[in-house]
């Protein structure tokens, strides 16, 4: 095996053993964070790792919640609640 594999190999069961976060498990290895979460991500797709299962994405790219965050509410908080 190459040493990338090898690398490959030992992020993956770094990441299920689910003993470490993936900074933890980056800072071991000496690798960036993003190979980590590459490793991760790939492993998620396999449906090899459940830890990524209990992402909750449901406001990710939602437009209401990202001007909440840069301040400017919702349409609720000025009371406006829909078509009356």
């Amino acid at each position: 095996m190459s040493r990338m594999s090898d690398l490959h190999l030992t992020l993956s069961c770094a990441i299920q053993d689910g003993e470490y976060s993936f900074a933890e498990i980056a800072e071991m290895y000496n690798v960036p964070f993003e190979w980590v979460n590459n490793v991760a991500i790939e492993l998620a797709a396999q449906g090899d790792d459940d830890r990524l299962d209990d992402y909750d994405d449901s406001m990710d790219g939602d437009f209401d919640s990202a001007m909440a965050s840069a301040g400017y509410g919702t349409d609720e908080d000025y009371g406006y609640y829909g078509d009356e």
